[in-house]
């Protein structure tokens, strides 16, 4: 792909991130100690983060579930969204992405509002399920892409009519649209954008992106009665 092109994307996204999005020294600290303390860079740009604390804003959203919390930096973007009488329960296979969260949230004053649940969210959203607590206003899937449609399956166990989900990166550069591509992550993709289109309890869109994280996308889905 065309360096100038991408140095341009990310260009655009600096602009829209200085001209209109509060990325505050919190959350700028959030990244520079995930990023200190090893974890990959694949945290949601600034801008990203700002358009799911909307979309929680616009469904009145108090309750969310993420399922991937790498070090909380979108963490926080969505427990500030839900208030402080709100509550993010967040999903985290590995202890040192967790332990970083952890202490990346109570550095932000969430704390008391974001939960970090820590193994493998199969399991995580299995024990939810039994554990039948409130729906979920809002649900954001942004983990390992084999097991999107286990997620995307539980989630609609855990939310209700008015509910929006979430799930991030499903274009991976253009490969989604390679039937042949044998990456897991691009088969997961296609097998969980498969599920929204036959689950008629869900009415979606897809959209591309481009800026600081490259070439993707996401699904937005709202969940509505069964038809």
């Amino acid at each position: 792909m065309d360096d100038d092109l991408i140095q341009g994307w990310r260009a655009v996204d600096d602009y829209l991130v200085d001209t209109l999005v509060d990325e505050d020294d919190t959350l700028r600290q959030a990244r520079a100690a995930s990023h200190a303390a090893g974890l990959p860079p694949i945290e949601v740009a600034a801008n990203q983060g700002a358009f799911l604390a909307l979309l929680v804003r616009l469904v009145s959203g108090r309750r969310v579930l993420e399922v991937g919390t790498l070090g909380g930096y979108s963490t926080i973007w969505l427990g500030r969204a839900v208030g402080p009488t709100g509550r993010v329960v967040t999903l985290e296979v590995d202890p040192h992405h967790a332990e970083v969260a952890r202490a990346n949230l109570e550095r932000a004053g969430l704390g008391a509002v974001a939960q970090v649940v820590l193994g493998p969210a199969v399991d995580s959203l299995d024990a939810l399920i039994a554990a039948r607590p409130e729906p979920f206003d809002l649900v954001f899937i942004d983990a390992d892409k084999q097991n999107n449609a286990r997620y995307l399956a539980a989630a609609l166990r855990l939310t209700r009519p008015g509910s929006a989900i979430v799930i991030d990166n499903v274009v991976r550069r253009g490969a989604v649209v390679d039937p042949a591509h044998t990456d897991p992550d691009v088969l997961g993709t296609r097998a969980v954008l498969g599920l929204v289109r036959a689950e008629p309890r869900l009415t979606a869109t897809a959209l591309q992106t481009v800026g600081s994280k490259g070439w993707d996308g996401f699904v937005l889905a709202l969940v509505g009665q069964p038809r």
